[in-house]
């Protein structure tokens, strides 16, 4: 299926890892033009030689950290400087953030800030030329929302995940979709600093259906779809990419 691609621009963040890299490499294959946001310079820079040699479009590097407050205008300015504009926006800057009971506010704030406020930043910095030109597709990288433990991420994404909602009402008739992709435990630098190999094979044989963590490329499979034109149907959802992990009740 051609997913109409070719040629259209994409602003990709925490693009230098995991997720956020693959989303970029799988964008570039489908012959997409970038910019890619991270903090480290090096391994962006290694990201556009491997998307050159593929046989893609050089992306744009820009380097930046998400917790600075200027960061979403000048991420913005930079990115519309380098592609004339921006039609696809993947937010997929972020960190989990375990806190303790006790945890003070800067904690806190930290991780919403990250997490949520710079996302809706950026978002919103970047949405008046989607309108003037009818046409966006925003796609937020989130998690999951119904906490096991206390982490100021699940509560940041809960928070992405109706926001999120909320925009895709105001924007879906100028031709904007709004979605959200929630991971489950894919395989990066973030899930082998936190979960070590046992405790990652006793959760893959009991509580993941298809018996195993994810790879980077499966969630950018799902993002690419959601970023394609011909998805304009898919609009305030959030699509879990968790082999079967996560439980619902009805």
């Amino acid at each position: 299926m051609d997913l109409q691609l070719k040629g259209r621009t994409a602003l990709v963040t925490g693009a230098s890892m995991g997720i956020g890299r693959a989303i970029a490499s799988t964008l570039a294959a489908e012959g997409v033009k970038m910019a890619v946001v991270a903090r480290r310079r090096e391994l962006l820079e290694q990201l556009a030689q491997e998307i050159v040699a593929a046989g893609g479009i050089a992306p744009a590097v820009i380097v930046a950290d998400m917790m600075d407050q200027a960061s979403p205008l000048r991420i913005r300015d930079e990115a519309l400087a380098a592609l004339g504009s921006i039609e696809i926006l993947i937010n997929c800057a972020g960190a989990s953030k375990p806190l303790p009971v006790d945890a003070p506010d800067e904690k806190w704030d930290e991780a919403m800030t990250l997490n949520f406020t710079r996302v809706r930043q950026l978002t919103h910095a970047v949405l008046p030329q989607m309108q003037a030109q009818r046409f966006g597709r925003i796609v937020n990288i989130t998690g999951k929302s119904e906490p096991d433990r206390l982490n100021a991420a699940f509560a940041a994404k809960a928070g992405i995940h109706a926001w999120s909602k909320g925009l895709s009402k105001e924007i879906g008739k100028q031709g904007i979709t709004v979605n959200c992709v929630a991971p489950g435990r894919i395989m990066s630098e973030q899930i082998r600093r936190l979960y070590p190999e046992p405790e990652r094979q006793a959760l893959s044989d009991t509580e993941i259906s298809v018996g195993r963590y994810g790879e980077p490329e499966d969630v950018a499979l799902v993002v690419t779809m959601l970023a394609s034109p011909r998805a304009a149907y898919f609009t305030g959802v959030v699509i879990p990419v968790d082999g079967g992990l996560r439980r619902y009740q009805f």
